[in-house]
């Protein structure tokens, strides 16, 4: 990552590599329901190439409720809820595209639905700054209950769109969290250095909720060990 060499910097030692050509995802089932209106999902990837839609976090019971971000195949992020009965879309796609194979780029999805504005209520930010910029936006109804740690019928997967056979996601993750309960800034999860470069800082103060995690990959004989102490443990495929 970049940064970790700074002075006083935070040292990222391990990050997990996915190969779409190998089906490479990791997935866990929640316990129990929790917070469906506020949360903060955190991560860094480094993209292994263009041109193909890649998912990053896919949360869903089904096809008609379920919480995604991808990598199009435009190379722009896209962010979708979808919730039944009424099947209310949300839905945010970048102007921006990101294309740089060498770069690890920090995203940050930051929901709170109880907000009275409605672009207030999902807040996207890459590399510490917020996305603005949409080629197309759709922002959801006030209190809806989002599709993101709901019940035993439910499933979070990283690196996976589980109805589709290719959309698997192809290069690096690292510090893969979502906090329950908060709505946060991405100066949570990072900070720019002295040289303006936005890098990762350490996530242990972090209260990350009852079904909150926090995965570090750095325990090579279970890659999706949960830091969080809440012990929410991912199985990998």
């Amino acid at each position: 990552l970049p940064g970790n060499s700074a002075t006083g910097g935070y040292d990222v030692a391990n990050s997990l590599r996915f190969n779409s050509a190998s089906d490479d995802n990791l997935s866990r089932t929640p316990s129990s329901a929790s917070n469906r209106k506020t949360f903060t999902i955190s991560v860094w990837v480094k993209k292994a190439n263009l041109g193909a839609t890649q998912t990053i976090i896919d949360a869903r019971i089904d096809s008609n409720d379920n919480c995604s971000i991808f990598f199009n195949d435009d190379d722009n992020i896209f962010i979708k809820f979808k919730v039944s009965p009424t099947s209310q879309n949300t839905s945010l796609t970048t102007n921006r595209k990101f294309r740089d194979v060498s770069a690890w780029y920090h995203i940050v999805l930051a929901v709170d639905m109880t907000q009275g504005t409605d672009t207030n209520r999902v807040k996207f930010y890459v590399n510490g700054v917020q996305e603005t910029s949409f080629s197309s936006a759709t922002y959801p109804d006030q209190n809806l209950d989002l599709m993101l740690n709901v019940n035993s019928d439910f499933t979070t997967r990283i690196g996976r769109y589980p109805t589709s056979s290719t959309l698997y996601f192809d290069g690096y993750m690292c510090e893969t969290a979502v906090v329950e309960d908060a709505q946060l800034d991405p100066t949570s999860f990072g900070e720019f250095d002295d040289n303006n470069v936005w890098i990762p800082k350490d996530l242990s103060g972090l209260t990350f909720g009852s079904e909150g995690f926090y995965l570090k990959y750095e325990d090579t004989s279970d890659a999706g060990a949960d830091s969080s102490g809440n012990g929410n443990n991912f199985t990998g495929s």
